[in-house]
């Protein structure tokens, strides 16, 4: 027997709403409803509606849990106030990108973080390892309590209003308790997501998700959105994916479309323009400081001819002849719908400025001319 998939609270909710279903690392979650690109627009132009409930929940508490937090990851926790919401990552001793997290700042004591769905373990271990011996800081799972619904797009804002209550409405990296609504919802609510729109997730108990799903749901603007859409939303505004852009090396698990530790990165190495201080101390700091002058750096790319979209594991080269070199690998890519299906891609290059022209090996014998760019696309 093949092994049984977790369902989020939603399953049915999205199975009634026609969904097509698959297996994403061990959960079973929609692709998409309609299409992929009616998704995506429907987000970029309104509003979409995903369930991102195989994301981790951790809540950390004590005392001095923000300065404990600083310590392991490559942000200032105590730059951060309560209400406020902010993005991490977490390294290894020689510098190494282990999972990034966004994480919102709930009073002098509380923070809570989200960490990827196939990372819950891997970073709970690691932050455990890494905690004071005097009990003085604790990690709590939530995650299979709690179902995480996003809301994005332009017109978020006046559809949580409308839903939930002007009180609910929070702007971008800002967070709290849900107020008092008219469907006595309790849980938590953060201007936060991964389309580059406007927009919130929301934290529920799993026995009210559907009843917040469909309520969402029903309004006239809201279109329900599945992984496709949500990769393909992402991967225009260069959003880095755990995993996929970047890989922790103490996972022992190679990735065979690219040379042995390529997704082995630091920080410095993804151009994150936010998530990095180094102006205090943390675990990997010395190796990260010591890669700021990397000769490869995450950069996109634009297609500027017709061709196969770029994919995973696609050849870059310097030029279109048959001498040219290799300067690195494309991590994510594929047709962007806000640009017309032009094809986008994300990855690491060697020696590359914003503008320099590259030619992606999109297939065995096509080279497809494309312009190094800085992310966001759109």
């Amino acid at each position: 027997m093949g092994e049984v998939l977790v369902r989020t609270a939603l399953y049915n909710s999205h199975v009634s709403a026609g969904a097509k279903m698959v297996d994403f690392h061990g959960f079973e979650l929609p692709i998409w409803y309609s299409s992929i690109q009616e998704e995506h627009l429907g987000t970029r132009k309104s509003a979409g509606l995903f369930d991102v409930s195989h994301m981790g929940l951790f809540r950390f508490r004590g005392d001095d849990v923000r300065a404990w937090l600083s310590a392991v990851s490559t942000q200032e926790y105590m730059k951060f106030q309560p209400g406020r919401c902010g993005y991490s990552h977490f390294l290894d001793h020689e510098g190494h990108i282990i999972d990034d997290m966004i994480f919102a700042v709930t009073s002098e004591e509380e923070v809570l973080g989200v960490p990827n769905s196939t990372m819950i373990n891997t970073v709970m271990a690691w932050l455990s390892s890494n905690m004071p011996s005097d009990g003085s800081i604790s990690i709590e799972d939530l995650t299979d309590q709690t179902s995480i619904i996003a809301l994005q797009g332009p017109n978020s804002g006046k559809i949580m209003g409308e839903i939930m209550g002007g009180e609910n409405v929070v702007q971008r990296f800002r967070c709290q308790e849900i107020a008092s609504n008219g469907m006595n919802i309790s849980g938590w609510v953060q201007g936060t997501g991964y389309t580059g729109e406007k927009g919130v997730e929301i934290f529920v108990p799993n026995e009210d998700a559907p009843m917040l799903w469909d309520a969402l749901l029903a309004h006239p603007d809201v279109t329900p959105v599945g992984l496709g859409a949500r990769d393909t939303l992402r991967l225009e505004k260069g959003y880095l994916l755990s995993g996929q852009d970047f890989l922790w090396p103490g996972l022992d698990k190679g990735v065979d479309i690219f040379p042995d530790g390529f997704l082995s990165r630091t920080t410095s190495q993804t151009a994150v323009p936010f998530g990095l201080h180094l102006d205090h101390d943390f675990i990997g700091r010395e190796a990260l400081v010591n890669s700021l002058e990397s000769e490869s750096k995450f950069w996109g790319m634009e297609c500027l001819e017709r061709g196969p979209s770029p994919r995973p594991g696609h050849r870059v080269m310097d030029g279109p002849e048959d001498s040219s070199e290799i300067i690195g690998y494309v991590t994510s890519g594929g047709p962007s719908p806000s640009m017309r299906m032009t094809g986008i891609a994300l990855g690491y290059l060697r020696n590359c400025e914003e503008g320099d022209e590259v030619w992606i090996q999109s297939s065995g014998r096509r080279r497809v001319r494309s312009e190094v760019k800085r992310p966001p696309f759109v």
